[in-house]
């Protein structure tokens, strides 16, 4: 039999990589929610799990929409199918995916905003808690800087690493500039913020990182709770690849 896909999997996990989950900002795969590949001759089957069955739908739908999406752009990858599994709307969810219909064509009455809006409000909130912890790590580096002294940094100003490097990625996601000369604590759209609001600031982008780490840790004590037992103690994703000559 002569294989119709030819996609590597590591260019197939690379893809379900680049897979977000809205509102704790971090990639599905390091979540776990990726529960299963499943690979073949044809195409390739993802099955998603989370962390309840009452995670809202519309965070779920977009995942899922997302992984969908990211996979049918891999070369040679043949036929896509992604499903969630144990989520109250699941048969919902599945079967809009099958049928390419759309956030609104898969909820009809009940999508009561846009996934353009939701990504949009989600990139601010991942953007304002990478720049609070940008901010405090060069606080922390530089004990000559004071709060009121944030309103000069540039992001050229700012250490090298991760951290940075993740800032920026945030500041391209929502189309601010990216060059060592631009401030780094700005509101959404890249307005600097003055210098009498800036604890104020600090104080509301604080509130964000905490709100979106603790979420993250949260989440993964109930994803675990949730599957560990049926997964035999192993959260990692199943990859099955039963290709003619793999």
């Amino acid at each position: 039999m002569t294989s119709t896909l030819t996609a590597p999997v590591d260019q197939i996990i690379a893809a379900l990589d680049t897979v977000v989950d809205p509102e704790l900002d971090e990639p599905v795969t390091d979540l776990g929610f990726v529960r299963s590949v499943d690979i073949d001759d044809h195409g390739v089957v993802v099955h998603l799990r989370l962390p309840t069955s009452f995670c809202s739908p519309n965070f779920a739908y977009l995942m899922a929409s997302d992984a969908q999406d990211a996979l049918k752009q891999v070369p040679g990858i043949g036929v896509v199918v992604v499903e969630l599994d144990d989520h109250h709307d699941s048969d919902k969810i599945n079967a809009g995916l099958a049928a390419d219909a759309g956030y609104h064509g898969t909820f009809g009455s009940e999508a009561q905003t846009s996934l353009d809006e939701l990504r949009a409000t989600f990139k601010s909130k991942a953007h304002t808690a990478a720049m609070e912890r940008s901010l405090q790590l060069l606080l922390k580096s530089d004990p000559s800087l004071g709060v009121r002294d944030l309103g000069t940094v540039r992001l050229g100003d700012l250490p090298s690493g991760p951290t940075t490097e993740a800032l920026i990625r945030r500041r391209a996601a929502i189309g601010l500039p990216e060059g060592d000369h631009s401030p780094v604590l700005v509101a959404d759209d890249g307005t600097p913020v003055p210098d009498d609001a800036i604890p104020m600031k600090l104080k509301f982008a604080r509130a964000a990182r905490v709100s979106i780490e603790g979420n993250s840790h949260f989440c993964r004590g109930l994803l675990a709770t949730r599957y560990s037992d049926d997964e035999g103690g192993d959260m990692s994703t199943r990859i099955t690849d039963s290709r003619s000559g793999s």
